[in-house]
């Protein structure tokens, strides 16, 4: 552009996609010393969790059919800053609860309506990406030291040449027993959402002209009536049946949907083709509507459509490779890894490439598994740029594991540890594939802002709880005080790993942690429960939305006081009230000594007794 204004701005860590892959990554980054950017090409951030899009954030949990299983981190941070000032959980405050996150985290400086057009490069190495910002006519050269594409697409891995891959690998390439036989290039598609609203009398609709339309023949496989769908046997959702998903009940309501108004995964280039993809799920959308309101008696004769999205949420398009392909078999086997940093359980789901044009098949096929597997760090960098690591649905997974990894709540804590793991190579100024010989570290970070991995627990020689003798005023059977420093911060199976009292009373619950000698203190960590069973995403869906409790989880301690003894003596009294997060940290103005500490549980949200999984002293 002529007499176009270039800026250079210079970051330790450049983040490039600001959806919750994007958003955990950044701030990971920030919080642990390393001057970050994050440049998002939408006016707001949260991707397909937009109000733009509006998907809700599915997870390991799949929906409450995985106990416990929800993850954690920035991730429940967020839901649960939201949950507290957004009750009736609007996309629109939710974008605003996402904006402030980023704008006012220290060492964070944020890019919105931001284009990445081309990436400088010095041998396999990345010097800077070159950016458009619409908004401002401004140019940006922004260095960094570490790059993380979290575009979706694998946009800044391919303009850097990352080695990258696009559709189906092969069954016998990795043995993957869900394979197709041959390799191909189908994708899963792309959807447009709709809100509709019960207006409480009879509203008409009135099909454009360029709309599609559709019969009940064409939508035969795919479930349009305004009903309700139960949970089946085992707690798995009764469409999860023989490998197939008829329907997914979040959707199969009237109010919102539907996912399976889908195109774009047998054309020849996904990415390529977004606009001609968009116009024609509109004329989907439209035509879907059109069936509904008058083709037959489908229960919505009062409903009003109220919005129609019109950036589609994209499944999947490119994948970088890393140093390892994380595959089916991996998932299936619930495998650990040594270098595991994060997780996911949502079920490996491949929709069928044609979408809503292919009357004749189901939408997609679901290959359930039990439990929940881990995610290796090598998977989370490129395997032959040296400064570039990837998070979100382009992370290094073959076509059969993107099927699951690719969930949002999954993205997200991959997101948290590719920052976090983009700072400590900073700081050791190590590539992303040298700091996996500091791997422990690193979990052991995650762990402490607590992050969830699979297998591993609290071994932090830093951590002074460790080596206190814990007890309570009262506690459950198998819920013992002295579970707050197994390490553990949250129920597996059978194991609590919580202290629970029996009840809390006029004087609050107690538990104590007392060491022989006097110690340094300069920080508390705590984490409480906010059932991880529960979802408290937002959604537009009636069906999810019901699900949730009306306000913040009542198992969730609300106020508390924290006393530090020296001997008989208070040293120091600190009272939090309104306590809306699960981690909670508690930085001391100054250092104190003491040999005791006392923390008492005066109230939840609602539930007869405390719960704490873990205390943290350092």
């Amino acid at each position: 552009m002529q007499n176009e204004k270039v800026c250079c701005k210079q970051y330790d860590v450049v983040v490039v996609g600001g959806g919750m892959a994007g958003i955990c990554a950044a701030i990971a980054s920030a919080r642990h010393g390393a001057k970050t950017a994050i440049i998002q090409a939408r006016p707001v951030f949260g991707g397909c969790a937009s109000s733009e899009i509006r998907m809700h954030i599915c997870g390991a949990g799949c929906h409450m059919a995985k106990s416990d299983n929800s993850e954690t981190g920035i991730l429940m941070e967020l839901l649960l800053e939201n949950k507290h000032r957004n009750p009736y959980q609007s996309f629109s405050v939710w974008d605003a609860v996402l904006w402030e996150k980023i704008r006012f985290q220290e060492g964070l400086d944020s890019y919105l309506n931001t284009s990445v057009r081309d990436v400088e490069m010095h041998g396999n190495r990345i010097v800077s990406v070159l950016c458009y910002q619409s908004t401002t006519e401004m140019s940006y050269r922004i260095l960094g030291s570490i790059f993380v594409d979290a575009t979706g697409h694998g946009s800044v891995g391919t303009m850097a040449g990352a080695e990258s891959r696009m559709g189906s690998e092969s069954r016998y390439e990795f043995n993957e027993p869900s394979a197709p036989e041959k390799p191909n290039s189908y994708t899963m598609g792309n959807t447009l959402m709709f809100q509709a609203v019960d207006r409480g009398a009879p509203v008409r609709f009135e099909k454009p002209f360029w709309a599609y339309s559709f019969s009940e023949e064409d939508l035969k496989y795919r479930h349009h009536y305004n009903c309700t769908v139960s949970m089946g046997e085992n707690g798995k959702f009764e469409e999860f049946k023989n490998g197939e998903m008829k329907n997914l009940p979040e959707f199969s309501a009237m109010d919102a949907g539907y996912w399976w108004i889908e195109l774009g995964g047998n054309y020849d280039n996904i990415i390529r083709n977004d606009e001609i993809i968009r116009d024609e799920l509109l004329k989907c959308v439209f035509g879907v509507w059109d069936h509904i309101k008058n083709c037959g008696d489908h229960g919505a004769e009062n409903y009003d459509l109220e919005w129609v999205g019109m950036v589609p949420g994209c499944r999947e398009s490119r994948r970088l490779v890393g140093d390892y392909l994380l595959n089916e078999n991996d998932i299936r086997a619930n495998r650990i890894f040594p270098d595991a940093v994060a997780y996911g359980g949502w079920p490996m789901d491949v929709h069928i490439p044609g979408g809503i044009m292919d009357f004749d098949s189901l939408p997609s096929k679901i290959f359930n598994f039990d439990g929940v597997y881990t995610i290796p760090y090598r998977s989370y960098y490129s395997k032959n740029i040296d400064n570039l690591m990837m998070a979100g649905r382009d992370i290094s997974v073959t076509k059969m594991a993107m099927g699951s990894t690719r969930i949002m709540g999954t993205c997200a804590v991959g997101g948290q540890a590719v920052g976090t793991a983009a700072a400590l190579a900073v700081r050791y100024r190590y590539s992303p594939r040298e700091l996996g010989g500091k791997i422990t570290e690193l979990q052991q970070l995650l762990m402490k802002d607590d992050c969830y991995i699979p297998g591993f627990a609290n071994s932090d020689t830093m951590d002074l709880a460790r080596t206190a003798k814990v007890s309570a005023t009262s506690e459950l059977p198998y819920h013992n005080a002295v579970n707050v420093t197994n390490g553990v911060a949250r129920k597996i199976g059978t194991q609590e790993n919580c202290w629970e009292s029996d009840g809390i009373g006029d004087k609050g619950a107690k538990i104590t942690l007392v060491w022989p000698t006097h110690k340094v203190i300069r920080e508390v960590r705590i984490i409480f429960d906010p059932n991880l069973t529960r979802e408290i995403m937002p959604s537009i869906t009636a069906q999810v939305k019901n699900r949730q409790v009306k306000g913040m989880p009542e198992e969730l301690v609300k106020d508390y006081t924290i006393d530090f003894y020296r001997g008989d003596n208070i040293v120091l009294s600190q009272e939090v009230r309104d306590n809306y997060l699960r981690l909670r940290t508690l930085q001391l103005p100054d250092s104190v000594k003491a040999d005791k500490i006392c923390l008492t549980v005066l109230s939840t949200y609602g539930y007869r007794s405390a719960r704490i999984f873990e205390i943290r002293v350092y």
